[in-house]
């Protein structure tokens, strides 16, 4: 839904009409707290807590687990680098794992990666392409493990049947500017679990202790931060919930009519494997060799994954030069990892993302425009 959308506009100026922007000093009713009950029932969770952020959510939920010092999260290599800077925001150490061909965290590779130390896996939806939740889950039980859903480019989405962030022990949504919906910044954290809650709801705010009718729960006091959700991010992400199934159906039908286009006998490409193909909302194709990828990159609508830079683990220099705010600051001190990260730690993501190409759907053009897009897109990969 554009923000221009008079649905949005008219709950933003209700919020500014007010003149009460913060959900802990509102006179009325809260508009997080309206948020954090409709994502409960959309996403099928019992507790969200709406933050400013995807990257404090993701660091809201790994608190949360009881996740810190000493610890390893395994990490995809396909990812927004928050996915592994906010293990070391929680005192913990990114551990990276390979990416398969669906794009999403290869549990085989989970397996390998496993050590005494390792406390949680973050998987991480990509590019709305729900990862293999069932295979996860099940090396998590297996190994005692917690498991975050990063489902911050994938709200909405479904697998099986349930919501993305719904089947982890704890799920972070985003909402900044390039997601499914948006309030410019904003995120959730999404949990059944009650201490996980609990741990978070103190974590996200300093003065939790203050808060009247705050969680009751046998968790010790801690101290916080402020990563709380102002009323106006709240006011104008509610209407684009109410629209998200239709937004997502869209997709669905376009990923199917782009498929039907782009095939043809003998191709030098495939679509790229889904974990849940007849509910999947995103689009990636993958080609034999290099230069087929690169030249299909040139169409509108296109991108070669590998040279999105920002995703890719060997561009995250904050994380590859571990630097934190201060020398005795060392997450990886308190676990005695030595190993640094090079472009041989995940060869085989490197050369998945270089020869595959997502296939941008954009629901927002009328679909006259789009078939255009996609008819230079067939002119493109026939080539």
């Amino acid at each position: 839904m554009p923000l221009f959308d008079p649905r949005v506009m008219a709950a933003a100026m209700r919020v500014l009409a007010r003149g009460d922007l913060g959900r802990y000093t509102t006179r009325f009713p809260s508009e997080v707290e309206a948020l954090e009950k409709e994502l409960c029932s959309y996403v099928g969770v019992r507790h969200a807590l709406g933050v400013n952020s995807g990257t404090s959510a993701l660091i809201c939920a790994l608190v949360g687990a009881g996740v810190g010092p000493g610890d390893e999260v395994l990490v995809p290599a396909y990812t927004w680098v928050s996915s592994a800077a906010a293990p070391l925001a929680a005192g913990a150490v990114p551990v990276l794992v390979e990416v398969d061909e669906t794009l999403t965290i290869d549990p085989r590779d989970i397996e390998r990666k496993i050590t005494p130390k390792t406390k949680a896996i973050v998987c991480v939806h990509m590019l709305n392409l729900a990862c293999n939740m069932d295979a996860i889950m099940a090396i998590a039980e297996k190994h005692g493990l917690i498991v975050v859903e990063d489902a911050c480019q994938a709200v909405g989405v479904t697998y099986r049947g349930r919501r993305v962030g719904s089947i982890g022990h704890v799920g972070a949504f985003s909402f900044n500017a390039h997601k499914n919906i948006q309030s410019g910044e904003g995120g959730a954290v999404l949990t059944s679990d009650p201490k996980i809650y609990a741990r978070a709801l103190m974590y996200h705010d300093v003065g939790s202790y203050i808060r009247q009718g705050r969680v009751q729960t046998d968790e010790p006091l801690f101290v916080g931060v402020n990563y709380r959700m102002p009323e106006l991010s709240a006011a104008i992400l509610r209407p684009q919930l109410r629209r998200l199934d239709a937004q997502l159906e869209s997709r669905r039908r376009r990923r199917q009519y782009v498929v039907s286009k782009l095939s043809q006998p003998g191709a030098r490409f495939s679509v790229s494997p889904h974990n849940d193909a007849e509910s999947a909302v995103g689009l990636s194709v993958i080609f034999e060799d290099v230069e087929k990828a690169k030249a299909f990159s040139g169409a509108k609508g296109v991108v070669r994954l590998i040279e999105t830079g920002r995703h890719v683990y060997t561009n995250w220099e904050s994380v590859l030069g571990r630097r934190s705010a201060h020398p005795k600051l060392d997450p990886y001190a308190w676990v005695g990892r030595a190993d640094p990260i090079t472009a041989e730690t995940c060869p085989k993501t490197l050369d998945i993302l270089a020869r595959t190409c997502s296939v941008q759907l954009l629901p927002e053009i009328p679909m006259p425009a789009y078939r255009l897009v996609v008819r230079r897109m067939v002119d493109a990969i026939r080539a």
